[in-house]
């Protein structure tokens, strides 16, 4: 790579050797002093320029980048300092001159409150020579794209589907069992266990034992759970960037941000009360992510969030993606036009409960202008009548900007008061 000389160095050569001149011809040596040191220090750092170009390179942390702050590392080889600076987009990260002899690694962290597949940050350096003489051509800047996992927020009490399944769970079924709240008292019957005999109610009932009575209980039972991301639509806070020819900000969450985040905290959420979970996605089709548990489904279900984007044209399904019985579905989309609607509505004509939860981010209209405001007023009146007509037909309405923990927790409540929900 090639060293050139330096706007300063130059500049400074130059005014050493028109004092060096001057001075010869004024017959003035107190002149010509002046002027020999920039010159003679000049060259002396021209002949002692690199000959090795400076490299960049930026690695990630091995841990899997969550939004919020994403560590990653710069390393620097050159045997000089150099002039280094990070950019995300339009933002400027930094620029600053380093000290560099030999290799040199740079902490550095990158907020960001966006999800999915993005660039971490691109990296330029350019050497500088002793004495800043000489600077090196730019050489080739680095930079390293990062799968940004939606990080999950606590949720408390979370709504269930009508009917449980299976043996084991947190949640109290309908079924005799075991580990469940007291079912009645029975009078004893083969296939019942010695230890489950109430000896106090056999006593009042049969003070002779003619007759044993023995306690029964509900069965422990799991709920099946199916998210379901509209990824069709990824709008921000600002309406104009809508139409595609202006991109959000990088520092405002958009709706797709926001269904990452709502779909990975309802996860975890049921997967830490021992439910299944699985994962479809109503902008592509491929398949599911079937329900599961444990901390690896959550892993899973993360990672898929994350590579979840809007593929090109919007689709428009000829049916609705298949819900397995009895499963609870919780839908995230922003409801600007009618298909995630539709597909709901069959949900709840099926019989699943199902909880459309509304990520669309909070707006702002100040800078828009009267054409603008009349078209997103429309837009509204639209998506209002088709929330008021999933709400007709019993479809749950949860908005993820304004405390989804306490809606969610309502709707927990407003299951448990329904006779024989949730068992």
């Amino acid at each position: 790579m090639t060293w050139v000389r330096s706007r300063a160095a130059t500049a400074g050569v130059a005014a050493g050797l028109a004092l060096v001149v001057l001075g010869a011809l004024l017959g003035r040596p107190d002149v010509a002093v002046l002027g020999a040191a920039p010159l003679v220090a000049g060259m002396r750092d021209w002949r002692r320029r690199p000959s090795v170009a400076p490299t960049v390179r930026l690695e990630a942390s091995d841990a899997p980048p969550t939004a919020g702050a994403l560590p990653a590392e710069v390393v620097v080889a050159s045997p000089s300092g150099v002039l280094l600076g990070a950019r995300r987009g339009s933002r400027v990260l930094f620029d600053a001159w380093v000290l560099v002899d030999g290799t040199r690694r740079l902490p550095m962290v990158v907020r960001t409150v966006r999800t999915g597949p993005q660039e971490l940050a691109l990296v330029d350096v350019q050497g500088v020579g002793p004495g800043a003489a000489s600077v090196s051509e730019p050489s080739p800047s680095a930079s390293r794209s990062a799968l940004v996992l939606p990080a999950p927020r606590p949720l408390g009490d979370l709504p269930l589907p009508p009917r449980l399944r299976g043996l084991t769970g947190a949640h109290e079924s309908r079924r005799p069992g075991e580990g469940g709240g007291l079912r009645d008292v029975h009078p004893f019957a083969p296939g019942d266990r010695l230890r489950r005999i109430d000896w106090r109610v056999t006593a009042r009932r049969a003070p002779d034992l003619h007759e044993l009575y023995v306690r029964r209980e509900h069965a422990l039972a799991e709920a099946v759970v199916v998210l379901v991301v509209d990824s069709r639509d990824d709008v921000g806070p600002d309406p104009m960037t809508w139409r595609g020819s202006i991109p959000p900000k990088a520092d405002e969450p958009t709706s797709l941000d926001l269904a990452r985040q709502a779909a990975t905290s309802a996860a975890q959420g049921f997967l830490n009360l021992g439910d299944r979970v699985g994962l479809d996605d109503l902008g592509a089709v491929r398949r599911p992510l079937p329900p599961g548990g444990g901390r690896r489904q959550l892993d899973r279900i993360r990672h898929a969030l994350a590579l979840t984007r809007p593929e090109g044209d919007p689709l428009r399904r000829l049916r609705a993606p298949q819900i397995p019985s009895g499963a609870l579905v919780m839908l995230f989309s922003t409801f600007l036009d009618d298909e995630a609607a539709l597909v709901a509505s069959v949900w709840r004509r099926a019989g699943h409960r199902v909880v459309a939860v509304d990520v669309l981010p909070t707006l702002r209209e100040r800078h828009l202008g009267d054409r603008e405001r009349l078209a997103l007023r429309m837009i509204r009146m639209a998506r209002e009548d088709r929330l008021a007509e999933l709400a007709d037909l019993d479809v749950e309405l949860v908005t993820w900007r304004e405390q989804p923990h306490v809606a969610l927790a309502s709707l927990a409540r407003r299951a448990q008061r329904r006779a024989g929900a949730a068992r």
